[in-house]
């Protein structure tokens, strides 16, 4: 039968979610067949799977580390929010409607007969299923209707191992208060914890552990200490976005961070270039004046991250870049702004309205009800090199620029560019993933690159992997996960 345990987390970004990666290519190494899955997920950052539906980021990269394709069962309520009280609710891969914070507090308990449809899916399919939660399970206030901590190991009997982070500070009160505030029932459930993020000897942490240990009656798997090769994998939350000044050294890539970015692992590959200096530019500073390239992401509001685009300034700094000479690119939600007008007729976004773009390409969007889920190849119309990435979004781009076209993609034209080429814009998500063309788009901006990012990333999942073997009790963790 299979085998099912859960990380917890004491709070948001603790390293569950590259915990759980590392522990899945873990058990893998060890010869188990291993199955991700996370209850209910809250990112803007989504991956497209085979079938034609959407998941967080993190499991498709924990599906990665299990060496299987990720499917929608492995996150099967995804919030994506829209503005600071609404989310868009994807169930099982699927847009259900969007969800007032309000509302979704009242009525998320519903959720939990697809969620225990599809963590039993999965299940039929392997020997262990590896269980993230979000956020942390003592925030009592949300618990009445809990899918996605407590709430699901109680209804799935699922054990939990609590995870608490040293490098914030006070991580004995997070593990500590986290036993003294959960119920009976739920306090019944954890069966031993851990310490991420230490900085340096980890045996200067055993009085802490004892004290743990002493206090809740929970044994301890270890201390795991930082992963100095965390930034090699994809970034799920946008507060993993790290802020850089820049070296001034190689190809200046800059990156406005506008509020409801989404997709921003399009970003990784550029990151990891040892010849790129990507440059994420947040509100408050204008986009730096010698940058050779502005990159405008995806967007989760795009009218509304457009409207913020022009509070900073940054439509004055673009136009000034282009005067230069400079390259603008715009991806998904980011090349919508880059045209003329973008119309949303039926709300999609907020009330109904038509706004002015950017006016760098000469292209009109009207979005619509109806997301595009896809997972595409192609080719780079410039170099002929091949491509692969996914759309993933709600609306329609047309206008004369689109007869230029960026990319062939699937024997269609996709895109579309300035007549001189400088400005650019596409739906295809994932693209500078793919290292052909990545080197090309390099290549013509002066650089050099002979990175291979999949390989990168899963050396890194490798290296992820022995050291939790090193420094976490697997073996415990094993015989503490229960049969289902």
């Amino acid at each position: 039968m299979t085998r099912a345990i859960m990380i917890q987390g004491t709070g948001s970004n603790v390293g569950k979610s590259m915990v759980v990666a590392g522990l899945v290519r873990a058990c893998v190494r060890r010869g188990l067949t291993v199955r991700p899955f996370k209850p209910q997920n809250m990112s803007n950052n989504a991956a497209v799977t085979p079938e034609g539906g959407e998941i967080g980021r993190a499991q498709a990269l924990q599906a990665r580390a299990a060496g299987v394709a990720p499917h929608v069962d492995m996150n099967p309520v995804l919030l994506k929010p829209q503005s600071e009280t609404g989310a868009q609710l994807i169930v099982q891969g699927k847009v259900v409607g969007t969800q007032e914070a309000r509302s979704f507090g009242s009525e998320r308990g519903a959720l939990i007969a697809p969620v225990l449809e599809s963590f039993h899916r999965l299940a039929a399919q392997a020997d262990l299923i590896i269980v993230e939660g979000a956020g942390s399970p003592a925030e009592t206030n949300l618990r009445k209707g809990d899918i996605a901590n407590m709430g699901f190991a109680v209804a799935a009997g699922v054990p939990v191992i609590l995870m608490g982070d040293i490098d914030r500070g006070g991580v004995i009160a997070q593990l500590v208060g986290s036993h003294a505030v959960l119920n009976a029932t739920d306090r019944a459930m954890i069966r031993g914890f851990a310490v991420n993020k230490f900085r340096g000897d980890p045996r200067l942490f055993d009085d802490g552990l004892t004290d743990i240990a002493k206090r809740t009656g929970w044994p301890s798997l270890g201390v795991l200490p930082w992963f100095d090769a965390a930034h090699c994998l994809p970034a799920e939350d946008v507060l993993d976005l790290p802020t850089r000044a820049g070296s001034g050294a190689g190809l200046v890539v800059a990156v406005p961070v506008l509020p409801r970015i989404s997709n921003f692992d399009d970003l990784d590959p550029l990151a990891a270039e040892p010849n790129v200096d990507l440059r994420l530019i947040q509100r408050g500073h204008p986009l730096p004046g010698d940058a050779d390239v502005i990159l405008l992401p995806g967007s989760k509001s795009t009218i509304a991250d457009l409207a913020c685009l022009r509070a900073e300034g940054w439509d004055i700094d673009i136009a000034a870049h282009v005067r230069r000479g400079g390259h603008v690119m715009g991806l998904c939600g980011g090349y919508q702004m880059l045209g003329q007008t973008i119309a949303d007729p039926a709300g999609v976004e907020g009330p109904a309205a038509t706004v002015a773009g950017l006016g760098l390409l000469n292209v009109h969007t009207t979005l619509a009800p109806l997301k595009t889920l896809a997972l595409r190849t192609g080719t780079d119309t410039a170099s002929g090199t091949a491509l692969t990435g996914y759309e993933i979004h709600m609306g329609q781009t047309i206008g004369p620029d689109t007869g230029h076209a960026w990319l062939q993609v699937e024997g269609s034209d996709a895109g579309a560019m300035s007549p001189d080429g400088r400005v650019k814009g596409c739906y295809l998500h994932g693209i500078f993933g793919s290292d052909a063309y990545r080197m090309a788009f390099l290549a013509q901006l002066g650089q050099r690159s002979d990175l291979s990012y999949d390989h990168m990333v899963d050396q890194t999942l490798d290296a992820l992997a022995e050291h939790l073997e090193t420094h976490m009790d697997i073996d415990l963790l094993l015989r503490l996960a229960t049969r289902i």
